[in-house]
């Protein structure tokens, strides 16, 4: 027995063909072949249509194949398992029956796209608009020195120029610019998660496609997190992780900002994708932005559903206190970098 996948990587909504072969050692007749799959994850239930057992009239044949199509594929990882073959002949005196220790594995993704990305403007407390380009000193190498001012690290004191001059100096550093952005994804499980795992998916390859380096975070059961990095192979490791993630949270997505994101690098900017607003939620974000990063929060929402009151409210609060938060519609994830729909 042979089961041949033309593939092992497809997309959402992609068809798989299979082609499962048998080969017979011996010529004596067996007027049937029944067979069936064994699927993993349900992947039976996803169609009606989906191939479940096969009656193959093989006769004299020595090989016979067969193939089947199983026409939309979810998300998820998935085993097609050992296959169970049953032979014999219409009177029922010859049957035997045969499991075949044979697995193969496929990985569904998500449906991304690329987005028309621009780069994000905050505003600060007092209304003033900011760039969301952050500015840190590169510590590898000084390029410089001045005089110690306050807040300055006791590490950064150059002792030599400081016994020189009889007064404290520092090292200067030289300050560049990093853009570098790190997204939080909600696990929390709803009737919009799969439009948050593709647009998460749509936003993290846009991202990484423009050179810009990414890190990732999910609350989900693992709360698995992703370092700050860069590349093809950055994203597509972020996309297996995407393509397999389930809505399994087990702590809020405020708790993950109040505890994970304290180990984060600062001079990020941080994007969250969830579907709920809250004060709470709010008052985090803000927090976290306030440690010398932006804070954008991207909110799903369906098509049709209507932005309460309470919801504008959060928003404008959100964007007073500097966190750009923009509603996004399904169907429409371009809106999020020109402003979001709030209607």
């Amino acid at each position: 027995m042979t089961r041949e996948l033309p593939k092992n990587v497809f997309k959402v909504g992609d068809p798989i063909k299979v082609i499962i072969t048998v080969k017979k050692s011996f010529f004596l007749p067996v007027f049937y072949f029944l067979i069936e799959e064994n699927f993993s994850n349900n992947l039976h239930s996803t169609d009606k249509q989906t191939f479940t057992k096969e009656l193959i009239l093989a006769g004299f044949k020595k090989e016979c194949s067969f193939d089947y199509v199983i026409p939309k594929l979810p998300r998820g990882e998935y085993f097609i398992n050992p296959l169970t073959i049953k032979i014999g002949d219409p009177l029922g005196i010859f049957e035997s029956k045969r499991k075949f220790n044979m697995t193969n594995r496929f990985v569904v993704f998500p449906q991304y796209s690329e987005l028309s990305y621009r780069v994000l403007e905050h505003q600060n407390n007092h209304g003033s608009t900011v760039s969301s380009h952050h500015f840190h000193r590169d510590r590898s190498m000084a390029v410089g020195i001045r005089e110690y001012r306050s807040g300055d690290r006791f590490s950064w004191i150059n002792w030599k120029a400081s016994a020189k001059r009889n007064e404290m100096m520092t090292k200067e550093f030289e300050v560049i610019q990093s853009n570098d952005q790190f997204v939080i994804m909600n696990c929390a499980q709803n009737d919009l998660f799969e439009s948050i795992v593709s647009f998460t998916a749509s936003f993290l390859h846009t991202v990484l496609k423009s050179g810009i380096q990414v890190g990732f975070l999910t609350n989900n059961k693992n709360r698995d997190s992703f370092p700050i990095r860069g590349g093809e192979g950055h994203f597509q490791e972020l996309l297996y992780h995407l393509a397999k993630i389930e809505a399994n949270h087990t702590s809020p997505i405020e708790l993950v900002l109040e505890n994970e994101l304290r180990l984060i690098q600062q001079n990020v900017s941080y994007n969250l994708i969830t579907t709920d607003l809250s004060k709470n939620l709010l008052e985090k974000a803000s927090l976290m932005k306030n440690r010398e990063g932006s804070f954008t929060i991207f909110v799903i929402k369906a098509k049709s559903m209507v932005v309460s009151e309470s919801e504008k409210s959060l928003i404008s609060t959100a964007n007073a206190r500097g966190v750009k938060t923009i509603i996004v519609r399904e169907g429409n994830f371009n809106a999020a970098f020109t402003g979001g729909n709030l209607r």
